[in-house]
């Protein structure tokens, strides 16, 4: 999950916009190189999914993450990047608040099922005025059915408000296999290892360790789906141990690094 490097990341455009044509609009893109967006908000929502490749969103609040099968729901008005990794077939849908009243507040990192993942194809080859009453309208209200009914998954890290907690955060963003303790941190930081333990769970609800290992599990997916080896992603991502590596892994994903490297769409 490093960003180093991002002064080679290319600027993608936003599409200039003041209302959709429909309740359901979809934008397909082919991705050579890695990509991020400037920061912006829009009254709709936003399915951000890849059919190959691997999305970030960066919020205040979190960062979001989604390789093949997955999809990043950014709900209307919220102030948000998106980054995507080399060779990203990228496919948004973007979509009428009043279409997704149930949608959170934040956003959400969502599996798609194979269903979905067709449904999105298909209305992705449709006009940007469909007919709204006819077989395509009846395409998009599955499509937006089904989107309700997929379940959130733990691909996501929430990110703290605290100036110095964000200095840390960063950090180990950039290097997720850095190894510095807590006391390490807090002598770096000029605050006690006590006010740093506190407000770390207070800002992100997970203590440093478990913040620090969800951070690790993340950063590892876009490596997996590179096609990198298992022992070469552990190591990277800062376990000593590949065994130490699959464990976590499956505790946090309920599946192995192997399996996941593998997906179908890749």
């Amino acid at each position: 999950m490093s960003r180093k490097g991002q002064s080679s990341f290319v600027q993608r455009s936003i599409p200039a916009m003041d209302a959709l044509p429909r309740p359901l609009f979809a934008r397909s893109e082919s991705l050579a190189e890695r990509t991020t967006t400037p920061r912006h908000r829009h009254p709709w929502a936003q399915l951000s999914y890849a059919i190959s490749g691997v999305l970030r969103v960066h919020t205040e609040r979190g960062r979001f993450l989604a390789p093949p099968q997955r999809a990043i729901l950014i709900p209307p008005g919220l102030l948000h990047e998106v980054i995507s990794s080399p060779h990203t077939e990228m496919r948004s849908l973007y979509i009428d608040q009043r279409a997704v009243a149930w949608a959170p507040e934040h956003c959400q990192v969502l599996a798609v099922s194979p269903l979905l993942r067709e449904l999105i194809r298909a209305f992705g080859a449709l006009p940007a005025e469909y007919d709204e009453q006819g077989a395509e309208g009846r395409l998009a209200a599955v499509l937006l059915d089904q989107l309700r009914a997929a379940p959130a998954i733990g691909y996501s890290l929430p990110w703290p408000g605290d100036a110095r907690l964000r200095q840390l955060c960063e950090a180990l963003y950039e290097q997720p296999d850095l190894s510095l303790s807590l006391k390490q941190w807090s002598e770096r930081l000029q605050v006690s290892e006590k006010t740093l333990t506190r407000q770390f769970q207070r800002d992100t609800g997970l203590s440093f360790r478990a913040w620090r290992q969800r951070l690790r599990l993340l950063s590892a997916l876009p490596l997996l789906e590179q096609g990198q080896p298992v022992t070469d992603v552990a190591l990277a991502c800062g376990y000593e141990s590949t065994s130490a590596f699959i464990a976590a892994f499956g505790q946090q994903f309920g599946t192995t690094p192997g399996a996941l490297a593998r997906t179908p769409d890749r």
